[in-house]
């Protein structure tokens, strides 16, 4: 039986990407609603077919990861897109993103957009900011596509990756893609034809092909709440909380007022900055405030 991928999920139909770049289009055997699976983009499924506008989904492949909001399987990395100005560039709503994003085993690239709106301030501001999470170990990429400036350190990124682009609403997402595939058009006021999106909405996930990659255009998560992270669990989502507590003196240590933590005196000694500390504390007391779930 062929192999593929879903590229696009429908109105109960599932586009199918074969080996040969053929699209199928599919429904879901019953089985999977018995079983209670809901095939999503993304997923490697096994089908049949008649032809290109009959076929039927048999097996869903087993997933390496998935996404709730937006309903995606298999990610390989996000592209968080994030502007520099208009909306103003915000460390911790980066956080948020960068929490949920690890929380899935998925590769984070920070992409700062809009570099050319900005003064000389608020670029070294920026410039600075791109520093420090290089330092943690994340890839940074600063943007403009009116300058031209970073997007052809983009295109080598997506290739041969299943990729999400994900940030607020007016950050820029859409002109990148526009530049990494200029056929696509994709407009931000109007809705686009190809896609089925507007400005603030979107229809559908789509896979999209860039190069050998596929990428798949958000608006965002739809819900940036840490439903699913247990408060023991954060600091895997902070790399360098993480690193630093195994020196810890306590097994289990929370980083929040043990004796002899060791991520506590990395942030005195400034090694660990201050806002990255502050967001996690931050979101240490939200997950524990969070009602408990039955």
């Amino acid at each position: 039986m062929p192999e593929g991928k879903i590229i696009k999920a429908l109105s109960g139909f599932y586009y199918v990407l074969d080996e040969n770049d053929q699209i199928t289009q599919c429904r879901g055997r019953g089985v999977f609603r018995k079983n209670k699976i809901t095939p999503l983009v993304g997923d490697h499924v096994v089908f049949q077919a008649e032809n290109e506008t009959d076929g039927y989904i048999l097996e869903v492949l087993e997933r390496k990861n998935e996404l709730i909001r937006p309903p995606i399987a298999n990610v390989d990395q996000a592209i968080l897109v994030f502007s520099a100005v208009e909306p103003d560039f915000s460390t911790v709503l980066l956080d948020r993103f960068l929490v949920l994003i690890e929380a899935n085993d998925i590769e984070p690239i920070i992409c700062i957009s809009k570099m050319d709106l900005t003064n000389q301030k608020v670029k070294q501001q920026i410039e600075k900011s791109a520093k420090d999470y290089e330092a943690i170990g994340y890839k940074v990429i600063l943007t403009s596509t009116i300058e031209d400036l970073g997007v052809e350190d983009l295109l080598p990124l997506v290739q041969n990756q299943i990729s999400v682009f994900a940030g607020q609403s007016g950050v820029g997402k859409s002109s990148l893609l526009n530049v990494l595939r200029p056929d696509l058009e994709l407009k931000t006021d109007d809705i686009s034809a190809h896609l089925g999106r507007g400005k603030h909405t979107t229809r559908h996930v789509e896979l999209i092909k860039v190069g050998s990659g596929l990428v798949a255009d958000t608006p965002g998560f739809s819900s940036l709440e840490f439903n699913e992270i247990e408060s023991d669990e954060l600091s895997y989502c902070f790399p360098e909380i993480y690193k630093a507590g195994s020196d810890c003196k306590f097994r289990g240590c929370s980083h929040t007022s043990e004796p002899k933590c060791a991520v506590i005196a990395l942030v005195e000694q400034g090694d660990i900055k201050d806002y990255r500390y502050e967001h996690y504390i931050s979101f240490l007391e939200e997950i524990k405030d969070r009602k408990p779930r039955y």
